[in-house]
């Protein structure tokens, strides 16, 4: 990048794909891999109750369709989240502890997504999935929701999510401005 004032280096994220791409890139990758482990415990959790959910029949592939566009999905609001000022004050900011200060911005977007995992644990399947299940009268059958497995799964998707996502974006190049801000110069395309 030649460094003007109105590169998207300068008024947002660094990298070749952005924020957007790079959040569901990885939420689908950790959506694979928690999908996977999800069926080596009890495969009907997501070939039956996933589509179940939705008042879908179990046919092929749609557990996993919809599994990973679950993870895309939840991957784009990763990488808003972490590319917001708050947050990203949070990752970028100095420490008095020196685990903490040797660590880098890479290893707290990793330990973000882990801490984003155990969220989405905590409210998607034991508070959301009950609540939507009823409210669209489907029967997720017995969604293990509560399950070891299911929350070792979320933090795995957590936790590669942020692998990935920390390996595709370059958040040294983010300004202290905001990429929504007006008064920012635009983006060349």
């Amino acid at each position: 990048m030649s460094g003007d004032a109105d590169t998207p280096t300068q008024v947002g994220i660094g990298g070749s794909i952005g924020w957007s791409l790079s959040g569901a890139i990885g939420g689908a990758i950790g959506a694979l891999a928690f999908g996977l482990l999800m069926w080596l415990a009890d495969p009907a959790v997501i070939e039956t109750t996933l589509p179940a959910a939705y008042g879908l029949e179990a046919a092929g592939v749609t557990g996993w369709v919809i599994q990973l566009i679950h993870g895309a999905f939840l991957g784009l609001i990763f990488g808003f989240l972490v590319t917001r000022r708050p947050v990203l004050g949070v990752i970028r900011a100095d420490v008095a502890t020196d685990a903490l200060a040797r660590t880098n911005e890479g290893a707290r977007v990793v330990a973000a997504g882990f801490v984003y995992g155990l969220a989405i644990w905590a409210v998607l399947p034991l508070l959301v999935v009950p609540a939507a299940t009823g409210v669209l009268g489907t029967d997720p059958g017995a969604f293990p929701a509560v399950a070891p497995e299911s929350l070792l799964g979320h933090v795995l998707f957590g936790t590669i999510l942020g692998g990935v996502f920390a390996a595709l974006v370059d958040l040294q190049a983010r300004e202290e401005t905001d990429v929504f801000d007006e008064d920012q110069p635009a983006e060349r395309a």
